[in-house]
């Protein structure tokens, strides 16, 4: 492999990696304020045990969080000079903001909320819960501004060969942005939702702390419908963005080739880089449907988008496939376990297999960040630079070395984290901690 690819790889497993824990500390840090509101309103001890619990994991998954997304602001420069070069007035501008206004907040209310715990009153504790969670969140929104600029370029002017910020309001303002956010929070409240229901009903089948345990598997079956339902019903809208502005994108999304009005989906179909391999079982106008919300609007094919910007058909197809799929079974476990949440303890089938489906909504996740950023190929800012023109100026064999040792340390760090997060949540709530 070259040096794009093999920066490219980088990039992507860095990405993932990171962004395995990132989910979890956003919806697990409004989880532990809303059981923190719930002991303030009832004074009932159990709800303070609870976050006190789940807070302990927050903190484990908050430190890999930071330590994994640290390289990935490095690699900007050592890996991805062009890009930074070209587009830095903006993106670093925007970094910049998240690290200043976002993440100092952030890490200073974890400090506050860690070792408040007998120094505050409950109110003022539970207040501190809130801004984790909100500045947790705000993080997210910087981060998510600035690669809807990557995805949908505005405000800016070019001048000297590079995008110079022209108008801010216009960067904080992309829809493409608030579409992302919208959709990656509330996933990640699936995500934490999923990881509380695993948990306890890991604890149930065992019967230990039962009250305790079945509170948090309420609050978080009722989360996980909600958050479930929300992700689909958001997603709708975001392809309905995606389909306007990225046309290349949705058609590899649907391995869609022809230009036609009433844009049919296929019930059975394997996609190919250059044409669909099988096609069977079209649903006239439902393609057109889902994409424009009418039955007959016109969807560009691939065929009519010039061959060398084609994303990767095949992986952008599969892994939307995946994300739907893997959605559509959040939904109806989520359902069930909502409906069955004060009877929870009568299924215990349903108890045993909860804890092997924590990892769904992780995967859907991922698989969502994998159609964003593969389909936007092969703009690295859509429309504007090409993912080619934005690597450094280095060798293969430079950024080979830099791969293994970061995937070695990611490795170990992974292993390590992931195997304490699993010794706190089967240790369950200890009196004390």
């Amino acid at each position: 492999m070259d040096a794009l690819m093999l920066s490219r790889l980088q990039f992507a497993a860095a990405t993932a990696f990171h962004f395995i824990f990132v989910p979890l500390t956003l919806g697990m840090s409004v989880l532990i304020a809303c059981m923190e509101t719930a002991f303030v309103r009832t004074g009932k001890e159990v709800y303070r045990k609870m976050a006190k619990f789940w807070g302990k994991i927050f903190l484990v998954n908050f430190a890999l969080g930071v330590v994994t997304g640290i390289t990935l602001e490095f690699q900007f420069g050592t890996n991805w000079a062009g890009y930074s070069a070209y587009v830095g007035d903006i993106f670093g501008s925007l970094l910049a903001i998240e690290a200043t206004a976002a993440f100092f907040l952030e890490s200073t209310f974890i400090g506050v909320w860690t070792f408040g715990w007998d120094r505050l009153s409950p109110k003022a504790h539970m207040v501190t819960a809130w801004l984790v969670a909100g500045a947790s969140n705000l993080s997210a929104v910087w981060i998510l501004i600035a690669n809807g600029f990557m995805q949908q370029p505005m405000g800016y002017v070019m001048r000297n060969g590079r995008a110079e910020l022209a108008d801010f309001m216009a960067v904080i303002t992309n829809m493409f942005a608030w579409h992302e956010f919208m959709h990656t929070i509330l996933g990640s409240f699936a995500v934490a939702a999923f990881f509380v229901m695993g948990v306890s009903a890991w604890h149930l089948l065992r019967k230990n702390e039962t009250d305790f345990f079945k509170k948090s598997f309420r609050l978080g079956a009722t989360l996980a419908i909600l958050a479930s339902l929300l992700v689909a019903i958001q997603g709708h809208s975001h392809g309905n963005h995606v389909a306007e502005v990225q046309p290349a994108k949705l058609a590899a999304m649907e391995s869609h080739w022809e230009t036609q009005k009433y844009a049919p989906m296929y019930l059975l179909q394997i996609p190919g880089q250059k044409g669909n391999v099988l096609e069977a079982i079209p649903i006239p106008g439902l393609l057109s449907f889902l994409a424009f919300n009418d039955p007959s609007a016109e969807v560009v094919g691939l065929n009519d988008i010039p061959a060398d910007e084609h994303p990767p058909v095949v992986l952008t197809f599969l892994a939307f496939r995946g994300m739907v799929g893997l959605g559509t079974l959040m939904i109806l476990v989520a359902g069930f376990a909502w409906l069955k949440r004060n009877t929870i303890e009568e299924y215990p089938k349903f108890l045993k297999i909860l804890p092997f489906l924590i990892p769904v909504p992780y995967i859907a996740i991922e698989l969502g960040w994998i159609v964003a950023e593969v389909g936007r190929q092969p703009w690295i800012v859509y429309g504007l630079m090409r993912t080619s023109d934005g690597v450094s100026n280095v060798t293969a064999a430079q950024v080979s070395f830099s791969l293994i040792v970061m995937s070695a340390i990611y490795t170990l760090l992974g292993i390590c984290g992931i195997w304490l997060m699993m010794r706190f949540a089967k240790q369950g709530p200890v009196e004390g901690h």
